[in-house]
């Protein structure tokens, strides 16, 4: 039935039912019409959410779970579980200490964090430039170039052609080899362009008539504004460069300039282990080969687990806002 409240005037004075529309069920037996998300939860769908969410946690957290109690685990425990451990009887950090003390591990972490400061770097410069460029409409030659990234989406040159043009130019067994293969993004470049169009015409508009120049306006005005989708964007390139081992398997022979996920490869898929004092201590039975892969899974895993957290906050936004209204 409908209320008193649900009636307002019109500028004429005749009062209009503003109430939403009832199905002839509901006229019948004197119910509302309500959204199905505005009903109260039942007791078995908030069980089923609850059962859910702890089974996704488990999925997630019990691999880590397994992978860090076995890199803690010596010898002895681990043969007695037959190899991942799952429960921890003693607890010694020998492998992140044989990891840790200077041998190709700790190069190949270096290189790993000199790679993605570096390339995060290069390519959110890149990226930004470009996406700036084309998010102005009366740039030069702007929905050509648009075209033309955008089709790089779908066709691409493919390995060999790749492969030869980079040993071609001199980047092989270089570090820009790791770096400028993979540097650019056109997903990224859409989401930043994207943003970037969403910033106020009139704030771009009154910076020109104090006569700002296109740095100044991407610099003071557009960049201070897209904080959330620049910290989202570089998070994907950083978490890329610090995962790549692919570029480093193809153009890299110096076993030096390894980066970390190049090691990790070479222990699980090889089991080949560094020379060393570290492979002397896994040959002579002081260190479980288990242990050092496990070990190094979770030093690969910890630069991404803690950066995440600090990025989560913008990832809605500056993922959502730049996708929709881009």
């Amino acid at each position: 039935m409908t209320t008193l409240l649900d009636l307002e005037k019109t500028p004429g004075g005749w009062p209009v039912d503003t109430a939403p529309a009832r199905t002839p069920l509901q006229r019948l037996l004197g119910t509302e019409q309500r959204p199905a998300w505005e009903d109260e939860p039942t007791k078995a769908g908030l069980a089923f959410k609850g059962f859910g969410l702890v089974a996704i946690c488990a999925v997630i957290l019990v691999p880590i779970w397994v992978v860090v109690v076995t890199s803690l685990s010596d010898t002895k425990a681990i043969n007695d579980a037959g190899g991942l451990v799952v429960w921890p009887k003693s607890i010694t950090f020998v492998a992140y200490k044989e990891l840790l003390s200077g041998g190709a591990v700790t190069r190949a972490a270096m290189v790993s964090i000199g790679l993605t400061v570096v390339g995060t770097v290069f390519s959110m410069v890149i990226s930004i430039l470009c996406a700036y460029g084309l998010s102005r409409r009366d740039s030069i030659a702007h929905r050509p170039l648009l075209m033309t990234l955008m089709a790089t989406m779908f066709f691409g040159a493919g390995l060999i052609p790749t492969y030869l043009l980079v040993t071609g130019i001199g980047l092989s067994n270089s570090y820009w080899s790791m770096i400028l293969p993979s540097a650019i993004s056109v997903f990224n470049i859409l989401v930043l362009r994207g943003f970037f169009m969403d910033t106020a015409p009139e704030l771009i508009d009154a910076a020109r008539i104090d006569g700002a120049g296109e740095w100044r306006i991407l610099l003071q005005i557009v960049m201070p504004l897209s904080r959330a989708v620049v910290a989202v964007i570089s998070l994907f390139y950083a978490v890329g460069y610090w995962s790549q081992w692919f570029n480093a398997m193809l153009y890299i022979q110096d076993s030096d300039k390894y980066p970390l996920q190049m090691i990790l490869r070479q222990l699980v898929l090889a089991h080949q282990v560094p020379p060393g004092a570290m492979g002397a201590a896994v040959s002579s039975g002081q260190i479980n080969s288990l242990a050092v892969q496990m070990a190094v899974m979770v030093l690969a895993l910890i630069p991404v687990a803690l950066l995440s957290p600090f990025v989560q906050k913008h990832f809605q936004k500056g993922m959502l806002t730049g996708a929709v209204k881009g």
